[in-house]
């Protein structure tokens, strides 16, 4: 596919510190306000779900629009929007770490020994946990000193945003409990999104 237009456009350097501060200033104000609004008890007759849900389903976008920014970058004229997309991985983990925290601060109570029989004996969470600690490790090695040091093993790790995207996704499908088409929905976003970026995660397609 071509580029939509044939000149590219540049984003100068206060236009992109402008452009993260906005990003940063939108997803991390978003996230306090929803949290004292919970605090408040103004989420509704329960709190603890809606934070929940905010928290889950923000991650599960977050997550979704950094995949969405290297196929953007690659068809749009400005492909300087790659600037943005470790800014989004972090906020991805942020989102899911807030997810689990309020997992375990207002439904778990701080019960230590419940929260390690529900990360093991629950299959959602079991796999909502393990796609934490993906984005955990991509988070952590995000760093451009981290990455100078990893070398070709940095890229490998990153792969990993494949198997966090089916794992989140399976995930919030099972908490539902039900067969909803909001889930469904979601699937076939991701589904949308991976085939834009298989030669990343489909090595022998490469190879041939």
């Amino acid at each position: 596919m071509k580029r939509l237009l044939s000149r590219p456009a540049r984003l100068t350097r206060p236009q992109i510190l402008v452009g993260k501060t906005l990003i940063h200033l939108l997803l991390s104000g978003l996230l306090i306000f929803q949290f004292q609004l919970g605090l408040s008890d103004q989420l509704g007759a329960d709190p603890v779900q809606a934070l929940l849900n905010f928290t889950g389903l923000n991650a599960i976008h977050l997550l979704l629009i950094t995949l969405l920014v290297s196929p953007l970058a690659m068809h749009l004229p400005c492909g300087d929007i790659m600037k943005y997309r470790r800014m989004l991985g972090l906020y991805v983990f942020v989102y899911a770490l807030a997810h689990l925290a309020t997992y375990i601060l207002f439904e778990l109570q701080l019960n230590w020994p419940l929260i390690g029989s529900e990360i093991i004996e629950r299959p959602y969470i079991t796999v909502g946990f393990a796609a934490l600690l993906i984005l955990a490790a991509l988070s952590a090695s995000s760093p451009n000193t981290v990455r100078r040091r990893m070398g070709r093993r940095w890229q490998k790790l990153h792969n990993l945003i494949y198997l966090c995207v089916p794992l989140a996704l399976l995930h919030y499908s099972w908490s539902q409990k039900v067969v909803l088409a909001e889930p469904l929905l979601y699937w076939a976003m991701a589904v949308l999104i991976l085939a834009l970026r298989k030669d990343k995660f489909w090595p022998l397609r490469r190879h041939r």
